[in-house]
């Protein structure tokens, strides 16, 4: 691996360490409702939204009246945003000849339902469909709306741990409140600011034509009005050449919608090329300052669980495990991406050595100005984070190298994981390891002194099997139907298998990330993602309320002779074996046929 790219990798783990501890701490201020030094400015603002939308403050709600108003909240946001990208072309666009169309039912649907679920999958080129208003009052919007609302559930799953005998934890529209004001509001507002400082635009102009310098043609073929071909007296197609003289360079709100796409964990882009575009991340600096809005938040947040349930060493054992996980992903990728294609190299036609003059190793579908190791960590990161947000195109890389990704999410983003999300995810799969580790011994396993018994067990084996269930059951509808087949415009085999299986793994895990070789903008992948993106945000979180409800009702017990220590590295190695066995268990065949196949197929 490249000194540089180690470089690389390093610093930011050292910025996301150092930002752990005082962020969570924050992050546990906000939420127990304790004084911040924003309180002056926000509890009056505070105060004013509780009172238009009438809501009690001093009211908690159990996990069932919890878990309601999210759906109910979530289903708001997904008409209201699902009518916005329908009457688009009524809508103010601040171009007077730039005028998108409406998103047709199936594609409007999907992308409603994306933005609520923090999805952000995106089968449109965002610079082409939509207009400056969809982009920023429908998804800027549900960018902060969402990402609260997933804040709000990992927080309340929290509390199931922090409290005892009760059935209440926490006020949903408190909690999704005080996420917007304190936390992703702020922090989005100077984000923005530094990313307008590097050259991200921030304005409502129209569309800016430019003359290219140095001018260019192509030929395509001649079509009637209806998009058919037209041929000459001997039934050949007529070829035309277009002269390219000049170009369209969109631009709009864009730092606005950047910033919190990634610190809200959602993804998606303003432009088709996400954070690969010059627009969205022009600078080494941007790509740092965005890959931490990703993982910051959801890394604190397991200091905000040990603070909130009074064992802070339990936080950094957790915290550590993620970090073990994504250092190994960063290993593995970064070399099989540095080594680059076998059979390129042993045509002769292509060096890919690192040398003075070229980066070596897989360039392709990778900028320049980021290189591997600036592609490869945003890569691990976005795929740990329940956030889309990438900066190359993951199709292009080597099969092991696009493996890595699909990996991280098909393991349930346990390492770093979405705004909330990820931190519930890690503790559950440690309760399968602690489960499986007293069935060992004998004895009724518990985590910080609360038993999980059978009821438990049913919520947690639920909360495991749904994920594998939908991907792999959409996976097989798709590659056994021609409507599924059809999607598979540029590739076959082994790779078009991937990219069926990384559409649905990242629509589930909520992540938004693609094999763009897929043609997802379909009827049936426009549907089926969508099912997919629902069962990953309310099939997989409405479990996840009910066993908190359960937690809290429990007592604490105290630590006995026969408890397992959850501060201990023997416990830390526990919950890496059982994230790595139980998915292995659950989607080894499937990568065997796919990325495995391909990588044995090129000869090494």
């Amino acid at each position: 691996m490249h000194l540089y790219a180690m470089l690389q990798y390093g610093v930011f783990l050292l910025i996301v360490t150092a930002l752990v501890y005082p962020v969570g701490g924050y992050l546990t201020r906000v939420f127990m409702g304790e004084s911040t030094w924003l309180d002056p400015g926000l509890r009056p603002l505070e105060r004013v939204c509780y009172r238009l939308a009438g809501i009690d403050a001093h009211h908690e709600m159990d996990w069932k009246e919890y878990a309601r108003a999210f759906v109910v909240f979530s289903l708001a946001g997904t008409l209201l945003l699902y009518a916005i990208l329908r009457i688009q072309p009524f809508l103010h666009t601040f171009d007077p000849i730039y005028h998108p169309g409406p998103l047709s039912p199936d594609l409007a649907l999907n992308t409603a339902i994306s933005f609520v679920t923090t999805t952000t999958w995106q089968a449109y080129s965002g610079e082409n469909m939509m207009s400056y208003v969809s982009q920023s009052v429908g998804l800027t919007a549900q960018n902060f709306l969402a990402g609260a609302a997933g804040l709000a559930i990992g927080i309340a799953f929290i509390r199931g741990f922090a409290r005892e005998r009760t059935t209440d934890l926490g006020n949903f529209w408190v909690d999704l409140t005080r996420a917007i004001l304190w936390v992703l509001l702020p922090i989005s507002l100077l984000g923005g600011l530094l990313l307008v400082w590097q050259g991200v635009p921030a304005n409502v102009r129209p569309y800016q034509i430019v003359p290219l310098v140095q001018p260019t043609s192509y030929q395509q073929s001649r079509t009637d009005s209806d998009g058919h071909p037209v041929t000459d007296t001997s039934g050949n197609p007529i070829i035309d050449t277009v002269q390219v003289t000049q170009q369209i360079i969109p631009q709009g709100p864009v730092a606005a919608l950047e910033f919190i796409k990634n610190l809200g964990t959602n993804g998606g882009g303003f432009f088709n090329a996400n954070g690969a575009h010059p627009y969205e991340n022009p600078t080494p600096l941007t790509n740092l300052l965005e890959i931490l809005a990703i993982a910051v938040l959801p890394a604190a947040l397991t200091q905000t669980f040990g603070r909130m349930v009074g064992r802070r060493r339990d936080g950094w054992v957790l915290y550590g495990i993620m970090v073990v996980l994504f250092i190994a992903g960063l290993a593995l990728c970064g070399w099989a991406e540095q080594a680059g294609n076998p059979r390129l190299g042993q045509a002769g036609h292509v060096d890919q050595r690192v040398t003075d003059g070229q980066p070596g190793g897989n360039m392709e579908g990778k900028e320049t100005r980021f290189g591997i190791g600036g592609s490869v960590l945003t890569a691990i990161t976005t795929s740990n984070g329940a956030t889309g947000s990438y900066n190359s195109m993951h199709d292009s890389y080597t099969p092991l190298g696009g493996m890595l990704p699909l990996v991280n999410m098909l393991l349930g983003e346990v390492i770093f994981g979405g705004l909330g999300t990820g931190l519930y995810s890690i503790i559950l799969v440690s309760l399968i390891g602690l489960f499986v580790g007293g069935l060992m011994v004998g004895r009724t396993p518990e985590y910080l002194g609360k038993p999980i018994g059978p009821t438990e067990m049913k919520l947690i084996s639920l909360y495991a099997l749904l994920g594998p269930a939908t991907i792999l059951i959409l996976t097989a509808l798709a590659v056994v139907t021609d409507w599924g087949k059809a999607g598979l415009t540029t590739n076959g085999g082994p790779h078009g298998l991937s990219e069926i299986v990384f559409a649905y793994t990242s629509s589930l895990a909520n992540n938004g990330q693609n094999f763009a070789g897929l043609n997802a903008n379909t009827p049936f992948y426009n549907i089926t993602t969508a099912l997919a993106m629902m069962v990953g945000r309310f099939g997989l979180a409405i479990p996840v309320l009910a066993l908190a409800g359960r937690l809290a009702l429990q007592p604490r017990r105290p630590a006995g002779l026969g408890t397992l220590p959850t501060d201990s590295l023997l416990f830390a190695c526990l919950v890496i074996g059982t994230i790595v066995i139980v998915g292995g268990l659950s989607y080894f065949p499937v990568l065997a046929l796919g990325p495995v196949v391909e990588h044995l197929l090129l000869g090494t």
